[in-house]
């Protein structure tokens, strides 16, 4: 997702950066130790997966990951709200501004996502009027190095020591505040209006001060989407504590930034419109206050995006009368089940390696949020599986589910049938859905993620409630169907079919849509049109796999023109540009035919100037969210065609490392990710192992800015997951790419197949797992036998032959790099080469 800029925000991000607020260093202690003991027992007793775990990698660096408390795909997120640069963001010296339990993790909006139903602890030694209820009053700093999360857990303490901590189920969880000896009546403020965007669009909220709830249900709007439209959220707080804690005083207060700061002790209702004259928003909401003056106060909280009284059902029936610790072992316990689908020798693994590796697992189960029996509008009431936050299909589709294929394919399921049923309900599957919103496309929509389903689990389509004639007919009407509107659906395919790319500056009559990003739209377009083509193969529809793999090379409509548009596009002209010439890559071309010059430098690590890269209007460079430079290695599904369009082996890798030599490679977006493993396309797999070593310990780490950006719904995560497990992905196909794991032995287990794979790696060198390689530690592939049986090339494997039956794996190393510097057989696949000929079934 894009990094949304202001220059307010921006000022508060350089004002910020100076002073640091970071997680205690008993977080680092606890993992630390807690590898140590895993490694010591070395497999005798059971593993914790979860104490691997640091929630706090990548909430530094701009990387919004969120360290809150939730369950796999949990629709509740607790943890505090922010004020300054993107509130996800809390290794910055930002306010603390409330706890809420709505939240995405890893976005790219500098508002951040959700934050609805803020409840803030105070202190009020004046009563209840003088309370600070309004957010610019009652924002605090919080105490330096108290911070403190694991997966089920989340704790903050204020610089008045009030402490906070929570812990979810799927749809509620309970809130903790502990209160200093001494301090007097605990008070709570808890808001109706304020959310992290500033998008509450009205509600109301209800106090029953007898039964000790309180219900809230509003609309608000999309933190990645048209302002226009709304959702709809409830929540219920149960303030008892199953009748231990008894209520002192009660009221409503509303306020604004001009002086308004009302409070109305003993009224019950707020009935609040949308303030259409705009401004600043009006703030409103609960305080509340506890007798007796307890330390301690437990609230349980529910929420909804159906109604009010469902999140009250949702708490009374996913937390009931159960303790705080108790709902802690419960979440745990899921999450130790999905981390253990991974398991690895961690006795010989580094330890660093081993908090990446479960931290990132630990994301990549963080998002979607699993909304199922919680649909609004459009998708009211529906029977198939529902989730939000698909941020976004453009950003996962490369490295998320993928690696969701290998250990989780019912959740995979689940996901996809919510792909489809967007097909269903709106006519196009989602792009990207923020907020049970569509949200703004990026490069065109989910076609790759149900593809990939579709060819590694056609067999067990139907069992896991997936029908692949409908999947494909979702498929075909976001490749043919043209949109009214595709900035939130579909894609621009009149104007890609009419000329076979998407042509800058257009006459487009029949649809509306922003006209940016031509280049990465052409590119994106045909590699979704792959995963098209990947799909009528399986389902045996041979006129449609011809004409999508044409498509596929960015030829025009009618298969049998096939014409040189793919190649001009990734070269500028025939015999210069990216053939000839490090001063230019893929450029976005005009309706004649022509091409407007890009400056290859854009949008790189080395553009000097200030310069838009997202969906901005004034986003003049053609590619989204990266340069022309990076998008000129994009090709997936035939690279073998831009090894030769550059003039074969040799310039093709003389390029590549003068495209890393110089700087022009940027992590954190998406369109970098297969990039280091180009090598392997030229028969260099070696070249492929240093740069990934590169990229890791250059940009990935355990610190809080342990991420290069954004983590964008995990695709940070699981990038850095398949690096580490030394394999990469080749989206919509069953091919694995075969690099050098940065852990000695594991096994990913897959319990819907009952199967298990081990990948056990021969001569594995600890020294090795450092840039630049040391001289002389074994780090290069010299072999990969699977069942005993040496594969046909030690540069890539299949699915098939690996994940899905279940398989013994040995990658033997070696520090003779001249040796192992081939593929020792073929490269990886091709279209222009033959390759993905058929598609794979399991042997019978």
């Amino acid at each position: 997702m894009p990094r949304l800029w202001n220059a307010a925000v921006w000022l508060l991000a350089l004002v910020a950066a100076s002073v640091r607020a970071q997680p205690s260093p008993d977080v680092q202690k606890r993992i630390s130790a807690a590898i140590r003991a895993a490694a010591h027992a070395n497999g005798t007793a059971s593993t914790n997966y979860t104490a691997f775990v640091n929630p706090f990698i990548g909430t530094d660096n701009y990387g919004d990951v969120c360290p809150g408390a939730s369950v796999p795909f949990g629709m509740v997120k607790f943890t505090t709200d922010m004020t300054g640069y993107a509130p996800a963001d809390r290794a910055r010296a930002q306010t603390v501004r409330g706890l809420s339990p709505l939240h995405d993790s890893g976005t790219g909006s500098s508002l951040g996502t959700y934050g609805n139903f803020e409840i803030m602890p105070l202190l009020c030694p004046g009563g209840f009027d003088t309370c600070t209820t309004r957010l610019q009053d009652r924002e605090r700093y919080r105490l330096n190095n108290t911070d403190d999360a694991y997966p089920g857990y989340f704790s903050l303490t204020l610089n008045n020591s009030i402490k906070m901590e929570a812990t979810s189920t799927r749809r509620a969880g309970l809130e903790r505040f502990a209160f200093p000896p001494g301090s007097g009546t605990p008070y709570f403020v808890l808001d109706l209006a304020n959310d992290l965007p500033a998008s509450f669009a009205g509600g109301t909220m209800d106090i029953d001060p007898v039964a000790g709830r309180i219900t809230i249900g509003g609309y608000w709007g999309s933190s990645f989407g048209p302002g226009i439209y709304n959702y709809q959220a409830f929540a219920c707080y149960d303030l008892l504590n199953n009748g231990k804690q008894r209520l002192d005083e009660w009221g409503v207060w509303t306020g604004d930034s001009y002086g308004l700061d009302a409070k109305g002790l003993g009224l019950t209702h707020l009935n609040l419109t949308r303030n259409l004259i705009g401004g600043t928003p009006y703030q409103s909401g609960a305080l509340f206050s506890y007798a007796d003056s307890p330390s301690e106060i437990t609230i349980r909280v529910g929420v909804s995006f159906r109604s009010a009284a469902q999140a009250c059902a949702n708490a009374e029936s996913e937390v009931g009368d159960a303790s705080f610790e108790e709902i802690v072992e419960r979440s745990q316990g899921l999450w130790n089940e999905l981390l253990g689908r991974v398991e690895i020798d961690v006795a010989g693994t580094p330890e660093n390696v081993t908090e990446m590796l479960y931290s990132s697992l630990y994301r990549s189960f963080l998002t979607p949020n699993n909304a199922t029996d919680e649909t609004q509008g459009v998708f009211a009431d529906t029977t198939a599986h529902y989730f939000d936050s698909l941020y976004c299909s453009w950003d996962t589709y490369r490295t998320f589910y993928p690696l969701m294929s290998l250990h989780s394919p019912v959740e995979f399921a689940q996901i996809v049938d919510n792909y489809i049923d967007g097909y269903r309900k709106m006519g196009w599957m989602p792009e990207c859905r923020a907020n049970n919103l569509p949200g703004w496309t990026q490069g065109g929509d989910g076609d790759n993620i149900v593809a990939h389903f579709a060819v590694t689990y056609h067999d067990e389509a139907q069992a896991l409630g997936i029908d692949l004639q409908e999947l494909y007919a979702a498929m075909v009407a976001d490749a043919q169907v043209n949109p009214p509107e595709w900035n939130t659906l579909g894609r621009q395919v009149n104007v890609y079919k009419e000329y076979g790319y998407v042509p800058f500056a257009v006459l487009d009559t029949a649809s509306t849509g922003r006209q940016t990003r031509e280049g990465s739209r052409t590119l994106e377009y045909a590699f979704e049109d792959f995963g098209l083509r990947q799909v009528a193969q399986l389902l045996n529809k041979t006129e449609d796999e011809a004409y999508y793999t044409n498509r596929s090379l960015a030829s025009p409509e009618l298969p049998s023109q096939i014409h040189d548009a793919y190649k001009l596009h990734h070269s500028g002209t025939e015999t210069s540009g990216i053939l000839t010439s490090s001063a230019t890559a893929s450029k976005k071309r005009y309706s004649n035919g022509t091409f407007k010059y890009t400056n290859p430098t854009t949008c790189s690590p080395q553009d000097n100037v200030t310069t838009e890269c997202s969906l901005q209007a004034d986003n003049v460079n053609g590619f989204y969210e990266s340069s022309s430079w990076e998008y000129s290695w994009f090709a997936p599904h035939d690279t073998a065609h831009l090894v030769t369009l550059m003039g074969g082996n040799e310039t093709f890798i003389n390029r590549l490392d003068h495209f890393f030599d110089a700087g022009y490679y940027l992590a954190g977006n998406e369109p970098s990710f297969q990039t280091p493993i180009g090598y392997h396309y030229a028969n260099r797999p070696t070249l492929s192992v240093d740069r990934v070593r590169q990229v890791v310990f250059e940009n990935f780490g355990i610190t809080p800015a342990g991420l290069p950006g954004n983590d964008d719904q995990a695709a940070m995560a699981t990038l850095l997951s398949f690096h580490l497990l030394g394999l990469y992905p080749v989206p919509s196909s069953t091919e694995l790419l075969i690099l050098s794991p940065f852990v000695p032995k594991y096994t990913i287990h897959n319990p819907y197949l009952n199967v298990s794979t081990t990948v056990t790696v021969k001569n594995y060198d600890p020294q090795s797992v450092a840039n630049p390689i040391p001289d002389g530690a074994s780090a290069y592939v010299k072999s990969v036998t699977v069942n005993g049986k040496e594969t046909e090339s030690r540069c890539h494997f299949d699915f098939y032959d690996t994940f899905k039956i279940g398989a013994d794996i040995v990658i033997e190393l070696t520090a003779d790099k001249d040796a192992a510097d081939n593929c020792a057989g073929s490269v990886p696949q091709s279209i222009s080469t033959g390759g993905f000929a058929s598609a794979r079934q399991i042997s019978r």
